[in-house]
């Protein structure tokens, strides 16, 4: 049976996809005072978004991609930022923390080898990327619990944690104070650019209408950007994590696989498995993760586990987000990234103003989805 439906095109713009990416997004053009349908799969999707690590997490990341360190600085810069709007606007506190970070070593080559990576970021940047290598003795100053395994440790100031959970719901509910017409249980599987004067005008399943339009589905992006000549060649990457029970508060900053979130939990990762769609715990890897966290701090020897997840994070071919505007259909616009909590403030506060018509940020022009049909482009994997 034909769809009679008549679509609804009282929106400037439709976001796909109501996640940590799709409702940051949201939020930013509502800000603006932009009139936003949000569609959301619904509970039925892989929901990377509520099977993250919490962490804003700056270090190491842009080694061989300068731009996107760059991308992930400035993003946590703005965190404060978007941590105090969502409490203004939900009385929402996202328990966001940004004290620093630590990635330990358990070696004197890993010592080496996370300098030297540090470094060669830091130069790039001319700079602007602070971080500083510690042996065994200044790392157990700052954070006595460490075990004996520990050598030493990289550290940056940049480095911080928020509760995700809470995030995604004053995302949610602050998009509500905005009036975005929020559309849960609605996969989608149908969008159809139609060219007009100045643009297109897109219908998302026959029944919503705008001239702007946000894929921010997460692994449906793929599909969804063939349709709009958008290339958003995503795969699923399957981290699985482990939750301690409550104990006395032993660890005040965030650290790469573990953390004592602000409710005193035990969160232990991640790996990263190239399984396909799977999102099973398996007790292997699940052993793994344990035996490294106690190896790290061995107070959590005695402690209980009360439960463990996996996720399936949004992988691109060199691990880089992809952002980019459809040529073919203008207005169309991709975005999607494996660091959905890391980047919420950039998204909100800069990708949302180039979906509203302001020049694209400068640093993300070198993720267009189209570097990866270029057979001559090698980039560093991200990390």
């Amino acid at each position: 049976m034909a769809n009679t439906t008549t679509p609804n095109n009282n929106s400037d713009v439709i976001v796909i996809g109501g996640g940590l990416v799709g409702s940051a997004v949201a939020y930013g053009l509502a800000r603006q005072g932009a009139q936003v349908t949000l569609l959301d799969e619904g509970d039925q999707a892989f929901r990377a978004s509520r099977g993250n690590f919490g962490l804003v997490w700056v270090q190491g990341k842009g080694y061989g991609m300068t731009p996107y360190a760059r991308w992930t600085r400035s993003s946590a810069a703005l965190w404060p930022q978007l941590a105090q709007a969502l409490l203004d606007d939900t009385d929402i506190d996202v328990r966001l923390e940004q004290p620093g970070g630590f990635c330990f070593t358990f070696s004197d080559e890993e010592q080496e080898e996370r300098r030297k990576r540090m470094q060669a970021i830091q130069d790039e940047l001319a700079g602007d990327y602070p971080f500083e290598m510690l042996d065994r003795q200044e790392v157990i100053a700052r954070v006595p619990a460490l075990g004996p395994a520990v050598t030493g440790a990289s550290y940056t100031p940049m480095d911080g944690h928020t509760n995700p959970l809470k995030l995604l719901r004053a995302l949610h509910e602050a998009n509500f104070k905005r009036r975005v017409h929020y559309v849960s249980g609605q996969p989608v599987k149908s969008v159809v650019a139609q060219p007009r004067a100045g643009g297109c005008l897109f219908t998302v399943e026959g029944r919503w209408q705008a001239p702007r339009m946000v894929l921010a589905a997460g692994l449906g992006n793929r599909g969804l950007a063939e349709r709009l000549g958008l290339h958003a060649p995503v795969v699923p990457n399957r981290g699985q994590v482990l939750i301690g029970e409550r104990t006395a508060r032993f660890l005040d900053y965030p650290t790469l696989n573990v953390r004592q979130t602000d409710e005193g939990t035990i969160q232990l990762g991640d790996s990263m498995e190239e399984v396909g769609f799977d999102d099973n715990v398996t007790t292997g890897v699940l052993a793994n993760i344990a035996q490294r966290g106690v190896r790290t701090f061995p107070v959590l020897a005695g402690l209980r586990l009360v439960r463990a997840w996996s996720a399936l994070r949004v992988m691109s071919p060199d691990g880089f987000p992809i952002y980019d505007e459809s040529t073919r259909h203008p207005g169309a616009f991709v975005t999607t990234c494996h660091s959905g909590v890391t980047l919420a403030a950039a998204h909100a506060f800069r990708v949302a103003p180039w979906v509203g018509g302001a020049p694209r940020p400068e640093e993300i022009g070198v993720f267009q989805g189209d570097r990866f049909l270029n057979p001559n482009y090698r980039p560093s994997h991200a990390h």
